[in-house]
């Protein structure tokens, strides 16, 4: 029996490293608490809750819109099939304002997995009680609206950019204060420091509960349940954004440990585990694989390139 058992054991560990493991390594590429390392942690939870990974390593690397991370992930995990990403469309953002030699076309993207939509806020006594107060205020004076949001060139940046443009404003005189946390543009609007403030839903969602902010719309296409706000298309301003997160593998990767990942992750986004998570976390589930996600991200990226230009983030 002995003989025997040495006898497995060798031949266990004469299997090729890839055939036998069975970890990922997920790189958030921001600093821990905010939206790409809560996703990362999520699908840390998900996959070893449901079994479909034995045991999963977030690693944090912050820094200029994800491009910092997205950089490390590219030059150190080429073929790695067990090496994931997380981003989105901050980080589509920010590759193209940080003129950013890595890019996703330097990745292998398996799927867009949630999205979030835009809030604006004011403070409850705020004498900007609509969307269409804001708009006058904003054709008036752009450069005396000030907005506190995430990231240049991020979602928020390009949210306000969008609803510039839709109010027949030069979107390259919005004025636009990047903070480089959520926390901090937070406190920006509940102090009046700003105008307004832009970012996901759920970062204001307990203050607006609260009673210190006042939702004056929001970026979908129809009303969000629970949110009493109406959208900015209701409001006359013909926009709809989405802050979507995806996930990707290393580049390099054979046909075969690209069919692989993406079923780890279909298992993982039709989970129970996650579609827990998404309603704890008031997360849309938006997951989109394949093809028809690799035709979206082109769009997404195009029309980015375009906005960006219009407010003068890019060439």
């Amino acid at each position: 029996m002995k003989t025997f058992a040495i006898a497995a054991l060798a031949a266990v560990l004469a299997l090729p490293l890839a055939a036998r493991a069975e970890d990922y390594t997920i790189i958030a590429p921001a600093a821990p608490g905010g939206g790409w390392d809560q996703t990362a942690r999520s699908m840390q939870a998900a996959l070893q809750t449901e079994g479909i990974s034995r045991s999963i390593q977030v690693v944090n690397v912050p820094g200029a819109a994800g491009t910092v991370g997205l950089a490390q992930f590219v030059s150190q995990n080429k073929g790695d099939p067990k090496a994931l990403i997380v981003g989105g469309y901050v980080m589509v953002g920010g590759i193209i304002t940080n003129k950013s030699p890595v890019t996703l076309a330097d990745v292998t993207p398996i799927a867009r997995l949630t999205g979030e939509y835009e809030a604006i806020v004011v403070p409850k006594d705020s004498p900007v009680k609509t969307v269409q107060d804001l708009v006058a205020a904003l054709k008036k004076d752009p450069g005396g609206v000030t907005w506190a949001g995430g990231s240049a060139g991020g979602t928020d940046h390009i949210a306000v950019g969008l609803v510039a443009k839709a109010a027949g404003v030069d979107p390259t005189e919005i004025n636009y204060i990047a903070y480089s946390g959520g926390g901090e543009a937070l406190a920006a609007v509940l102090s009046g420091q700003v105008t307004a403030g832009i970012s996901s839903y759920g970062e204001f969602e307990a203050q607006v509960k609260a009673g210190a902010l006042r939702v004056l719309a929001v970026s979908s296409e129809a009303r969000i349940d629970g949110v009493d706000a109406p959208t900015l298309k209701e409001s006359g301003l013909d926009v709809v954004v989405q802050n979507w997160r995806m996930v990707a593998a290393a580049p390099g990767l054979s046909a075969e440990q690209k069919a692989a990942v993406a079923a780890d992750i279909e298992k993982l986004a039709k989970s129970k585990t996650w579609q827990d998570t998404l309603k704890t976390k008031g997360w849309i589930d938006t997951y989109l694989a394949g093809d028809a996600f690799d035709k979206q991200l082109a769009a997404d990226i195009g029309t980015t390139q375009q906005i960006l230009k219009d407010i003068g983030l890019a060439e």
